[in-house]
C-alpha cells in the first residue's frame, strides 16, 4: 500500500501535488506526486512500502489545505460480477476496519457512479461483517473505496481521527432557505472545520458579538444571527431586510478595510473580493490588534502558483502575530464551497 490517494476540488491538483511533495520532502518520504488535469485527485507514489503509512503518520489532515480526502493503498481490478470475493481476498491480510465509505471522485463521471455505490454498500457492508473484516470501532482504521469506474477501485484505508470528517471532504450541508445567499454555507462549513462541534456553544454563544465585513446582502451576518450574536454589518451594500428585522444586526455604510470596533468583538468575519495580500494583512491586524477574539476570512487566489501564494500569505502572517508577542491558532483550507479561494480561521490564544 505503497500509494496515497488525495482527493481535491477539480482544477487544483497541481496544488494537491505541490503541498504533498513538500511535506514528504520534510518528513523525508521519497515519492513522487502525479496528477491528470480536472480529475479531481492527485496520487503520491512512494519509493518505499511503508512510505505512505510514515507521510500519514506524520501530518494532521487538518494542516492540509487544498486535500479533501486521502487514504493509502492501491488500486485494484474488479470483475463485473462477484466484486465483493476479489475485495476480500484483497482485504484478507490487512486490519478488521472500523468503519467504511465508499467514495468517488468529485467529478461528472463521479456523480454518475455515486448511484452504483448506493446500491453497492449494502450487500458489501453486510459481507465484510460476516467475513469479520468490519466491526463497528471508532479507534480501528476506515476502509475507504474510491471508485474510480465499476471496474476499477482504490482499496485504501486511514485512520478515522486523521482524515475528512465527510465522505470525499464534501460536508451534507442544507440551505437555508431564509438565507439571503449560498455564501452562508462557506461560514457554516468553515465552522464545522475548524470547531469541534462539541465546542460550539462556548466559542458560538449567542451571549457574543461579531462584525462582517463586507457583509450585503448578509449570508455571512445570516450565521452569526443564527446563533444569537449582536453583529455589525460593514459594507456599502444594501442588507437583506429579514436580517435588519431581527434587531440584532447594525448596519454601517463605510470601508471594511479601514473601520475598526471602539471594542474588541469575539468574532471578525469577512469574505470581500480583493487581493488576498490584503486581506491577510487585514486578518492580521484584527487578530494582532486584539480587535477579535476569532476570525474567518477568505483569501481569493491568483491563478498560477495559488499553494505557494497562500504559503507565503500564511507565513507573512504568522511573522507579524509573532513580531507582536501575540500567540494565535492559525488554519486554512479549501472548503467545499469554496471556489477559487481558501479559508483561514485564527483564534488568538490568552490575553
Amino acid at each position: 500500500m505503497n500509494t496515497l490517494l488525495l482527493h481535491c476540488r477539480p482544477g487544483f491538483e497541481n496544488e494537491v501535488c505541490s503541498e504533498i511533495s513538500e511535506h514528504a520532502a520534510r518528513l523525508e518520504v521519497p515519492g513522487y506526486a502525479k496528477a491528470k488535469p480536472n480529475t479531481a485527485h492527485a496520487e503520491f507514489i512512494c519509493s518505499d512500502a511503508a512510505g505512505a503509512e510514515r507521510l500519514m503518520a506524520g501530518l494532521r489532515f487538518s494542516q492540509l489545505i487544498f486535500i479533501r480526502q486521502w487514504a493509502r493503498g492501491a488500486f485494484i481490478e474488479l470483475p463485473e460480477k462477484d466484486r465483493i470475493s476479489v475485495l476480500l481476498e484483497h482485504l484478507a491480510p490487512l486490519p478488521t476496519f472500523g468503519s467504511l465509505w465508499l467514495e468517488v471522485f468529485d467529478t461528472n463521471d463521479g456523480k454518475e457512479l455515486s448511484g452504483f455505490c448506493k446500491k453497492f454498500e449494502g450487500p458489501l457492508r453486510k459481507a465484510l461483517m460476516a467475513a469479520g473484516r468490519l466491526a463497528e470501532n471508532a479507534h480501528a482504521p476506515r476502509l475507504l473505496l474510491t471508485f474510480k469506474s465499476g471496474r476499477e477501485v482504490f482499496l485504501g484505508m486511514a485512520e478515522a481521527n486523521n482524515s475528512a470528517i465527510w465522505p470525499m471532504g464534501i460536508p451534507r450541508l442544507k440551505f437555508p432557505r431564509e438565507a439571503p445567499s449560498r455564501s452562508t454555507l462557506k461560514l457554516e462549513e468553515a465552522w464545522h472545520t475548524f470547531i469541534p462541534r462539541e465546542q460550539w456553544d462556548e466559542r458560538l454563544s449567542d451571549e457574543m458579538t461579531g462584525v462582517d465585513l463586507g457583509a450585503a446582502p448578509g449570508g455571512w451576518t445570516y450565521q452569526l444571527v443564527r446563533r444569537g450574536m449582536l453583529v455589525t454589518a460593514i459594507d456599502n451594500g444594501p442588507m437583506a431586510e429579514s436580517l435588519m428585522d431581527t434587531g440584532l444586526v447594525k448596519h454601517l455604510m463605510v470601508d471594511g478595510f479601514t473601520w475598526k470596533p471602539r471594542q474588541p468583538v469575539d468574532w471578525m468575519v469577512c469574505d470581500i473580493v480583493e487581493k488576498p495580500a490584503r486581506s491577510a494583512a487585514l486578518l492580521e491586524t484584527w487578530i494582532g490588534e486584539g480587535h477579535c477574539r476569532e476570525a474567518v476570512v477568505n483569501l481569493k487566489l491568483p491563478m498560477k502558483q495559488r499553494y505557494a501564494e497562500v504559503q507565503r500569505l500564511l507565513e507573512r502572517i504568522a511573522e507579524g502575530l509573532a513580531a507582536r508577542k501575540v500567540k494565535a491558532t492559525i488554519a486554512c483550507k479549501q472548503l467545499y464551497h469554496d471556489r477559487e479561494e481558501v479559508t483561514c480561521h485564527l483564534r488568538r490564544l490568552g490575553k
